[in-house]
Parts: C-alpha cells; structure tokens; sequence
C-alpha cells in the first residue's frame, strides 16, 4: 500500500472486532492527577469577544481568578492565567449562588465556568463531605450533579471537576451507561459530592435507590440545548422535577451551551428561577478564527473532490500531527466506508461512531491525536464534545440539516484562540441550509459564494421559515425574555415581573490568555454517537 502522508499507519491499526478486552476508563486506570506541563495557547484572539448580560442584580465580573480563593492554586496547576469572557462573567453569577442560562462560542472555557462554582460553593458549605452511606448497597447523596447528554463529555467533565478539586478532599464521581455498573457503583459508595451523569444510568441509578437527589444544591446541564432537542427531554425532566430533587430557588441551576434558540430557552427557563441570561461571542454563530468555504459539489464528485483537497492540504503542510483533519458524513455506514476508501487511495484514516468498541474508539481517537492517523471520519453528533487542540481543518463531506449541528461541527475547529479552516460540499439536496449557512457566514465575515447567496434568496431557511433563527442582535441571538434589544445603544426593554432594576451589558471582553489543560481521557462510546470532550469547550 503506497503512504503518500507522513506517519505510520499499517492495517493493524484499524479497528477489529476479533478480540473484545474488558474495557477500563482511563482515570479508572489511573487515578492521579496528571502533570501540568502543557502548552501555552494564543487566546489573544479572543480580546474583542461582546459579551451580553440580562437579568436583575447582575455581579460585577470576575477581573482574576485570584478571587477565587481556595481553588487559585488549582487554578494555576491548570495554567489558567486569566479568564475567558464566559468565565469572567459566569463564574461570578455562579458563585452569587444565582441561576444562569449561558451561551458562548465553542473552546471558550465553559466547563470551567460551572465547575468552578460549584466546588467554591461546597467548600463554604459547612458540610465540605457527602452524606453517602456507605458500604454496599447504600444510596449515595451527592450535592451538586452535572448532566451531560454523553459518556465522553461526562468523563471530561468529571477529569475537569477533578483537577479543580484537587486536595481539597471533595470526591467527584461519574456514572455512565455502556459500561459495567458494579465499579461505578463502588464508587458511589466510597461518598460522592459531585456526580457527573448521563441522565440513563442516572435514572436506572435512581430507581435502584443507590442514588438519591433529595440532598442536591447545585445542578448543572452541559450542552443543555441538546439535552433538550434530541430526546432526553423526558429523562431530564423526570430527573429535575419528579425524582425528588430539590425544586428551582432551593438549589442553584445553571445550564451551559453553544446554542440556545428561543424554543430551548423556553423549555430550560422551567428548570430556573429568577435567572441571569450571559451570551459571550455569538450565540449559536461560529467563531471568526474559523475560516469557512462551501464548495458546490454533486454527490457522484465528492470523494474524487475530497481526495484532491486532502493531496493539496498535505503538499502544504508536512507535519501530520498539526493538521489533523476531521470529516463529517451523515450515516455510520457512510463513516465506515468512507474510510475504507480513503485507505485504499492511500489516505491514512480512520473512522469512529456509535456502533465501535469502547476500545476500538479510544483506540481510534488517541491514534488521530498523535497524528498517526491525521483523518478522522465521523458521524454527525460527534461534533458535540470532541476537543482536539490540533484539527486544523473540518470537512463537512454531507452537510447536516440545521445550522446549529453544522455551528458545532466547525467548532471542532478554531479552539481557544488558534485558527482554523472549514470546508463544506453543498449540493442540490442542501438547499433548506442555504439562507441559515448564508447568515452565519455573515455574521462571521467570511466571504461568500455568489451561488450560494442566490440559492439563499429563493428558498427557505432550514426551520422552515424566510427569516434567521438568530436575528436582532449581534450576538445572533438573545434572552428570549426581552421585548426588545438595539444593538449598540445600550436600550434594554424586558418583560421581568416589575423589576427596576432589570440590567443589560454589552461589553468587549479584556485581553485573557490561559493554558492548555492537562490532558483528559475516558473515550468510550457514548450513550448516542457522540465524542469524549476535552476542555476549554
């Protein structure tokens, strides 16, 4: 077989079902905490981000981590130098023990931002251990839970709580599903304050009485858009309102996402009360450091397309490693063949989706991050979670059906300040995105094809209406709850119950710079088909 990339890649290296080993997360396998000799990352990029924030009695935003207190030295572990927008004004909501519902671009630190607050906030607690009886078979009491609607965000998530809790003798455990229960419920009943969870093995938990919410004062939901959108509605709600959890103004609620169109927030705000509504970047917009193209190509053309585009990016650029390349198709079938494809024309890959092995994913994962395996092809929820520092490039191969699904694609992209490119094949079957794609691109200031403008003008757009999701302010979104809001002018009209003093900021965030995170890793398949996440999301 003839290696025109550089980097080794052998058929050894692609995925075989042959031999099924018992799958052992890697913080199960190593518990420590690992080195924090990490990079440093350019997020001066990120010194213009607007950031918008609604709600009564808002708190002054963080200016550094220093006010903090007991978790700065973590902090600085972590090489944190300076918060991000989203850090700098969430956190300090959080740690006023407010409800939030906040949105920023992807790589911008909002896992930190909850975590944060919910360590701080239980270290002040009189009560700095669980109420977990423990022994087997005893129901564990956690007093913080976070949601995620995967098992690689939740493992993330729980690496992330980790490090941050580091010494201060919280224990943060995760539970998740498609992988045995016995060990999670071991260490269930070794305490736990903060539980990191998908909401099935949450439930199933639950129902078993080994895990009870009755003592839970802060929740938090990652990626709540999707927990809401894509059938984990009825789990999350059965979780927050009918499991016995403390209801909205007897805990702290706060929910995280890139996206939140105004039919989520309607969903989400039941889950809050008296809630503080922060927007840094552009919601459910993408980050100017990408550089997005569309490329009109019929379906019978892409792979030969493709193939030219992966030669020419290779001619370019020599180092595999820093130009990872990640290919969304539609289908785990397509995934899969795809990649077969591209191997037999010489291109190093490999592919990863819901049907894989725990093993083969973790396995086919570390490969593309070493850049051993520089082309990653995936399937489309994928794009939620996955955090690569060095994707240098994202190919949208099929085009997804609505804007926010290709928003979180290109997100894999473009992470905490580096640049990076997006290239997306548009055909006749992509019509219903055209005026969604074309706004976005706009919104983003990237230049756009004449055609595709043409397509945008004569059709609908991808929710089936003439007019953007994300129209009336410059974020491309904003708190649902507001009359109206004038761009720039500082007008602020809301529909809060009588509150004078109804708040409104529109600001440029300060110049920040922080560290890469020491590395994570629990890459097991997800509950759908999803990706592990890493930080700085």
């Amino acid at each position: 077989m003839s290696m025109p990339w550089n980097g080794s890649y052998t058929e050894s290296t692609r995925s075989s079902r042959s031999t099924r080993p018992t799958y052992l997360p890697p913080h199960l396998r190593n518990p420590s905490l690992p080195p924090s000799n990490v990079e440093q990352l350019n997020i001066n990029a990120y010194d213009d981000v607007p950031v918008e924030v609604t709600g009564a009695d808002i708190p002054e935003p963080l200016s550094s981590f220093s006010e903090i207190g007991d978790l700065y030295d973590n902090i600085r572990r972590c090489n944190y130098v300076k918060p991000t927008p989203i850090q700098r004004y969430a956190i300090p909501v959080g740690m006023a023990g407010r409800d939030m519902m906040a949105c920023a671009q992807t790589g911008s630190g909002k896992t930190a931002a909850f975590c944060l607050p919910i360590i701080s906030g239980i270290l002040k607690d009189k009560r700095t251990t669980s109420t977990s009886t423990r022994g087997r078979g005893g129901c564990a009491f956690p007093l913080a839970l976070i949601l995620s609607p995967t098992r690689e965000l939740s493992c993330q998530i729980h690496e992330e709580a980790k490090k941050f809790s580091y010494l201060t003798g919280l224990k943060v455990v995760v539970v998740y599903g498609g992988a045995p229960i016995i060990p999670q419920l071991g260490n269930l009943e070794k305490g736990v304050d903060i539980l990191v969870a998908t909401p099935g093995r949450l439930v199933d938990m639950i129902e078993k009485s080994r895990v009870s919410l009755q003592a839970v004062k802060y929740l938090a939901l990652d990626e709540a858009d999707r927990m809401l959108d894509m059938g984990f509605e009825p789990q999350v709600r059965k979780i927050v309102q009918k499991m016995k959890m403390p209801p909205p103004g007897r805990r702290q609620t706060m929910l995280f996402s890139a996206t939140f169109p105004t039919e989520i927030q309607r969903l989400a705000s039941d889950f809050l009360s008296n809630y503080i509504f922060l927007a840094a970047g552009k919601v459910g917009s993408s980050t100017d450091l990408i550089v997005q193209k569309v490329e009109f190509v019929p379906d019978t053309d892409k792979k030969d397309h493709l193939l030219n585009l992966l030669h020419a990016q290779h001619s370019n650029q020599m180092d595999a490693k820093l130009a990872l390349t990640l290919i969304f198709v539609e289908t785990k079938r397509g995934a899969d063949t795809l990649e077969r494809w591209l191997v037999r024309s010489g291109i190093p890959s490999i592919a990863i989706h819901g049907d894989k092995m725990q093993f083969e994913r973790e396995r086919a994962l570390k490969s593309f991050k070493s850049g051993q395996t520089p082309v990653l092809v995936a399937t489309d929820v994928a794009a939620r979670g996955l955090d690569v520092p060095n994707v240098a490039h994202v190919i949208n191969f099929d085009l997804p059906r609505n804007i926010d699904d290709y928003v979180h694609r290109i997100g894999r992209t473009g992470r905490a300040g580096k640049s990076g490119l997006a290239t997306a094949f548009f055909n006749d079957k992509n019509v219903p995105l055209a005026k969604d794609l074309v706004e976005l691109m706009q919104g983003a200031n990237q230049e756009i094809p004449n055609w595709l403008s043409e397509y945008a003008e004569t059709c609908y757009s991808s929710d089936g209406a003439r007019t953007s999701r994300y129209v009336g302010s410059k974020f491309g979104g904003y708190d649902y709850r507001s009359v109206s809001f004038h761009s720039g002018s500082g007008n602020y009209s809301s529909q809060f119950a009588d509150t004078e003093d109804a708040t409104h900021y529109a600001v440029s965030a300060s110049a920040f710079t922080y560290g890469a995170p020491f590395a994570a890793g629990c890459y097991g398949p997800s509950e759908m088909d999803s990706f592990p996440a890493a930080s700085y999301r």
